[in-house]
């Protein structure tokens, strides 16, 4: 396997006291509520994890997987759901948790669709927002780290499925990406 990622972009030691005090905040937030935690799959898997751990509530767990269908030119903001949720939301407080909000497309696909639910509040947190990428005005409530326009992988993000197990986020390297 080429190495394609150089020196973390995000330490692991960083996105640990991060998403502490995200957890800090969320419990917080939702004292006395009946959350649901909704993981985009696959990317936020590991995000999604140490967040649920982190937050010291009752939480209900349950994931959705989603496929982005970019036409070739660009982001066409078509989103495929592979995978529903199992769980009933009507009434119940959401909380959508996503690895990156880039284009804001999918985001805001899941909102209107999740909206549809007719739960009592939904609300997002991301792992990393690159605002410089974004197409759509989306709220997102909980931001993990805030990054430049660059292509990450690590910690659940992928380069054609691989790289999800580093333990950090790096910069894909695009030299070496013409190897393969």
């Amino acid at each position: 396997m080429t190495q394609l990622f150089g020196k973390p972009l995000v330490t692991q030691e960083a996105m640990r006291s991060r998403i502490k005090e995200l957890g800090k905040e969320i419990t917080h937030d939702y004292q006395s509520q009946d959350l649901v935690m909704v993981g985009v799959l696959k990317g936020a898997f590991a995000f999604y994890a140490d967040l649920v751990r982190a937050i010291r509530l009752p939480v209900t767990v349950d994931f959705m997987i989603v496929k982005s269908q970019p036409n070739q030119r660009k982001l066409s903001g078509k989103v495929k759901v592979v995978t529903d949720l199992t769980e009933e939301v009507k009434g119940r407080d959401i909380l959508l948790v996503e690895d990156i909000v880039d284009s804001g497309l999918t985001v805001q696909y899941l909102t209107k669709l999740l909206s549809k639910r007719k739960p009592r509040s939904l609300r997002i947190c991301t792992l990393l927002s690159k605002p410089a990428r974004r197409q759509i005005d989306v709220n997102v409530e909980y931001i993990g780290f805030e990054i430049p326009n660059h292509y990450v992988v690590g910690y659940g993000l992928d380069y054609q499925q691989q790289y999800r197990n580093l333990p950090y986020l790096a910069v894909l390297d695009p030299k070496g990406m013409d190897a393969e």
